[in-house]
C-alpha cells in the first residue's frame, strides 16, 4: 500500500472510500485493523480485538469483516495458516491480494533486534508502535490496546 510513516500526516477523511487494507492477527481471539490510501497517504481507521469463541464463529466473522471492506484491495493475515483460509478464501474471492504472513516475517522490518528477542518484550515494543501509528493516523485513541490489536496495526503498516 506505499510507504507510510507514523510521522506523516493522516490522510483527509473526506470523499469516497479508498482502497482498504485489512490486517488481522489471527486466532480465536483476533486483532484486526483496517488502513484506507488516499492520494494524501495511508492511515489507520480503526482497530480492535475480537473473541470469536469457535473456529464456526471465525468463519462467520471473517466473511462479514471481508465483504465490510469495500473497496479491499489487500489482506494480510499472521497466523495458523489453517485458519488463515477462512479470512483468504473470501478475500481472494473479492479480487484482493492475499499475504498469510508470521510474526518473524514483519517484525525485523519494524522492531530492534533487542525489541523482539523475547514474546513479551516483543508484544511490548509493537503495543508501542502501534499507539504511535494510532496517533499519527488520528484514530480514536484506546482505552486499553490489547496485543492482538496492536500487532494487527504493525501487520497493516508493515
Amino acid at each position: 500500500m506505499g510507504e507510510w510513516s507514523p510521522l506523516d500526516p493522516p490522510a483527509p477523511p473526506e470523499g469516497p472510500r479508498g482502497p482498504r487494507l485489512l490486517a488481522v492477527d489471527l486466532g480465536l481471539r483476533t486483532g484486526l485493523a483496517v488502513f484506507e490510501r488516499r492520494d494524501a497517504g495511508v492511515r489507520l481507521l480503526r482497530y480492535r480485538s475480537q473473541n470469536y469463541g469457535s473456529p464456526a464463529r471465525l468463519k462467520r466473522g471473517a466473511f462479514a469483516e471481508v465483504s465490510a471492506e469495500a473497496p479491499l484491495e489487500a489482506l494480510v493475515v499472521e497466523g495458523d495458516t489453517q485458519l488463515a483460509r477462512a479470512w483468504t478464501q473470501p478475500a481472494a474471492r473479492r479480487g484482493a491480494r492475499v499475504r498469510v504472513c508470521q510474526a518473524h516475517d514483519w517484525r525485523p522490518a519494524l522492531l530492534l533486534p533487542r525489541e523482539r528477542e523475547r514474546g513479551a518484550v516483543a508484544k511490548r515494543s509493537a503495543d508501542g508502535l502501534a499507539r504511535a501509528i494510532i496517533d499519527a493516523s488520528g484514530a480514536p485513541k484506546p482505552t486499553a490496546l490489547r496485543h492482538d490489536a496492536a500487532e494487527a496495526i504493525c501487520i497493516g503498516w508493515w
